[in-house]
């Protein structure tokens, strides 16, 4: 089910109609969409790790589990046949039936590291270097369209900051996304630094193992408690309703209540606040303070809301076995944490749930006609295509809702897309802004009002640029999106399509 395709030891690149960067959930989705709606297609996966999966392959610390419900996280063509949130065991065996029943394990190369991207304009052609992880051999590609399915964050060390102290600490400092496998907890004591998702999914899983378990964060998160289950499909299950009608049905629901919450979140965030709060409060002893511990500054919905499956964490509270502290580091001292209250928590282990690195487009350097890309000085257009980046999509998901909801979307976009040109004759495709929007004022990727968490803060810079019009923006706004996408004028005058000049000699792909 993961053999991939074995590489040729020939010198010269090989060619492939399209080349998808990363075997992730838009990865593997992007290759399903290219064979199911443009069969004879060529296409190369290239990932750089071991094994398909990103996220889910990468992430090994206990608990690992997803953040948004797999009804709407799974594939609109896969049915879903577990529980709303899945770990990340089971979200690999997911993908390995995609890939084992679409037979896309022998399109897939592990082990190859992308460095570079060139773009040619008169062969209409990208050429790709890659580095063999496995042997250290550089290989290249060239490929018509670059499919852009590598994620937003490196996957090779997660962010920690720097606090005074770190080397006085005589215990173990670990981050969440490089979790050793021989570690031991059993009846330690571990503070985990974060209030996110990660930290919500890890104090729960290791409670009971410990000695006892501290969230210690600097603010406090939104947090939803619910059963892990959905009634709504348990039923239709028991009524023996087709599984494709239930995962659609379920979808549909979600989708919808998902929309109305969003919806509220922004019309009146002081309502929301409050039902949110009064789910956490209901949920941990009588007394409890949530003010201090669970009562975020920032509005609803401007960070992830945090699923809490069957109250896990709270019930780590419940029996004492795991506590929150809301307080800021001083500093790192021999046993422990310091707090600038002035208290001091006592750890073997301290684990660093602080949040990813972002990087844009996989850290490659891109080159267009022998000129370097920098993304910060390009404008985005609906958050996939960039101005004057020829024959690339970059699959960028939802803040606020599953991020395959957009991998699918934009599947269908780019096989549209890559049809239109063909029927036109055509090989390039970029989006430039109009001579009127020329002037127009650039900022940033984001609106920090809408959406703020510290790995988007932080990376602002690097990312591209967006203007007023959503037509040159990510809106995060599947409901409107899914409308939109598939009634997008490919004749509009922000393509600009054009043929190949000159005809480079490629090698064809190796058959499998």
């Amino acid at each position: 089910m993961t053999t991939a395709a074995s590489a040729p030891t020939a010198t010269k690149p090989e060619h492939f109609d399209v080349l998808i960067v990363g075997a992730g959930i838009s990865g593997i989705g992007a290759a399903y969409h290219l064979k199911d709606q443009m069969p004879g297609t060529s296409f190369l996966i290239v990932d750089a790790l071991d094994h398909y999966g990103g996220t889910w392959w990468t992430h090994k610390y206990p608990g690992i589990r997803s953040d948004s419900d797999l009804y709407t996280f799974g594939y609109r063509f896969k049915p879903w046949m577990g529980e709303p949130i899945a770990t990340a065991e089971k979200i690999l065996a997911y993908m390995g039936e995609v890939i084992e029943e679409n037979d896309l394990g022998r399109h897939i190369r592990y082990k190859h590291k992308i460095t570079d991207a060139s773009w040619d304009s008169d062969a209409c052609r990208w050429t790709v270097e890659a580095r063999r992880l496995d042997t250290g051999e550089t290989v290249h590609f060239t490929t018509n369209f670059l499919w852009m399915c590598q994620g937003y964050y490196r996957h090779d060390k997660g962010y920690t900051p720097e606090w005074p102290g770190m080397a006085d600490f005589k215990g173990d400092i670990v981050h969440p996304q490089t979790w050793p496998q021989d570690i031991v907890l059993k009846d330690k004591k571990v503070v985990v630094i974060g209030s996110g998702a990660t930290a919500a999914t890890l104090v729960p899983s290791i409670a009971n193992e410990v000695a006892h378990v501290t969230m210690l964060q600097r603010s406090p998160t939104y947090f939803t408690p619910g059963r892990n289950a959905d009634d709504l499909a348990d039923t239709l299950r028991a009524l023996d309703v087709d599984p494709k009608w239930i995962h659609e049905i379920v979808r549909r629901q979600r989708l919808h209540m998902g929309n109305l919450f969003t919806g509220r979140a922004f019309s009146e965030p002081e309502a929301v606040k409050q039902e949110l709060l009064a789910m956490v409060r209901a949920s941990l002893p009588e007394g409890y303070d949530v003010e201090k511990h669970f009562t975020p500054k920032y509005l609803p919905w401007r960070q992830r809301i945090a699923f809490v499956p069957d109250g896990d964490l709270f019930k780590g509270i419940h029996a004492g076995k795991a506590s929150v502290v809301t307080d800021e580091i001083d500093r790192f001292v021999e046993n422990g944490i310091l707090l600038k209250s002035g208290e001091v928590l006592e750890a073997d282990i301290i684990v660093t749930a602080t949040g990813f690195d972002m990087c844009v487009l996989g850290d490659i350097a891109f080159t267009v006609d022998g000129k370097r890309v920098d993304f910060a000085d390009t404008v985005t257009w609906r958050g996939m295509m960039f101005t004057g980046v020829p024959n690339l999509v970059w699959v960028f998901g939802y803040f606020r809702a599953s991020w395959t909801l957009r991998a699918d979307l934009l599947g269908d976009f780019v096989c549209r897309l890559l049809k239109h040109m063909k029927a036109k004759g055509v090989s390039k495709v970029v989006t430039e802004l109009r001579p009127h929007e020329q002037s127009q004022e650039r900022v940033p990727w984001m609106d920090p009002d809408n959406f703020n968490p510290g790995y988007l803060m932080r990376a602002m810079h690097l990312l591209p640029k967006r203007l007023a019009d959503p037509e040159w923006q990510h809106t995060q706004d599947y409901m409107r999106e899914k409308e939109e996408l598939p009634k997008i004028d490919l004749d509009s005058d922000v393509f600009h399509y054009t043929k190949a000049k000159a005809a480079a000699p490629v090698r064809e792909p190796t058959p499998a």
